[in-house]
């Protein structure tokens, strides 16, 4: 009854990795109350999605006023607050907002992250550029390979793939030696969040390699199926998705996480722990992780 399928280029896994993405550098607090942009909203959302499911936290970090920032003293206390509420994987988004230059994006690396992401390519992002330049994509691969910062390499495109697979032969795997890749699918310019565009991709993905899906807006459920119906794994947040259904807000980011969960085990591939999630990523694991995880 467990057996699966494996993927084309890819590896198949027992449980699915949930990753939450609570905020992003889109949404306005002022236009939707629910989202986490405080370091206390952060730190809440943390501790209640690692109980429902989570294992991994994508972060992009808010000032006082509430706007996106990279700044560092910032950063470092988001990132301190996550891993005294939680014991998930801290991955800082390295792709800032649209605005952000390069070398803003690269210092966040500084905060000591576990994980980081790393956007394999430019997009068009609605009407904005999302700029990823070759120089850019290296410089963020051979750093976290130096800091042991273990990288989620995101695609919003098959092309972008081809882009990954030069950057593993010719400056070698990255910090712990699983190369793990999220397609973001849905944004206008990129791939479209359907069944079609994820198969796709699965050839292309390195030998070895793990997948997840972030299906944006209304393709987050359809994401999620297909993702699961290949082996993958997920993502979910409100930097993703604000609707839970038509008509229906997005009560909080912990009700999303609950809904990837309760597919994860229809899927017969339950969440993964923390604990798993670094074993799975190569991360060394806290020694903290296990007491609080006996705890859920």
């Amino acid at each position: 009854m467990n057996e699966q399928r494996p993927v084309a280029g890819g590896q198949q896994s027992a449980g699915t990795l949930i990753t939450l993405a609570p905020t992003g550098a889109e949404s306005a607090k002022a236009d939707v109350p629910a989202l986490p942009v405080t370091v206390e909203e952060v730190a809440a959302t943390a501790r209640d999605g690692q109980a429902v499911g989570a294992a991994v936290l994508h972060l992009h970090v808010r000032d006082a006023e509430t706007r996106p920032t990279l700044d560092l003293p910032r950063v470092r206390e988001v990132v301190a607050a996550v891993r005294e509420s939680s014991d998930l994987v801290v991955q800082l988004s390295t792709g800032g907002a649209v605005t952000d230059p390069a070398d803003a994006r690269l210092a966040v690396l500084d905060a000591e992250p576990d994980a980081a992401s790393l956007s394999l390519g430019t997009v068009n992002f609605g009407r904005d550029v999302f700029a990823n330049p070759w120089d850019l994509i290296v410089e963020l691969h051979t750093q976290m390979q130096q800091r042991g910062i273990v990288p989620e390499y995101e695609a919003f495109d098959l092309g972008h793939l081809a882009t990954l697979a030069r950057l593993l032969d010719r400056y070698g795997p990255p910090a712990g030696g699983h190369v793990h890749v999220d397609l973001v699918m849905g944004v206008p310019g990129g791939m479209p969040g359907t069944t079609a565009a994820l198969a796709a991709c699965l050839p292309a993905l390195p030998p070895g390699a793990t997948f997840a899906a972030t299906g944006v807006g209304r393709t987050s459920l359809p994401v999620m199926l297909a993702a699961l119906s290949a082996g993958g794994h997920l993502r979910v947040g409100m930097e993703d998705t604000l609707t839970y259904a038509p008509g229906e807000p997005v009560r909080d980011n912990a009700q999303l996480v609950a809904r990837a969960a309760g597919l994860a085990r229809i899927a017969q591939r339950p969440p993964l722990t923390p604990f798993q999630a670094r074993q799975l990523l190569g991360i060394p694991a806290e020694t903290t992780a296990a007491p609080m995880e006996a705890a859920r």
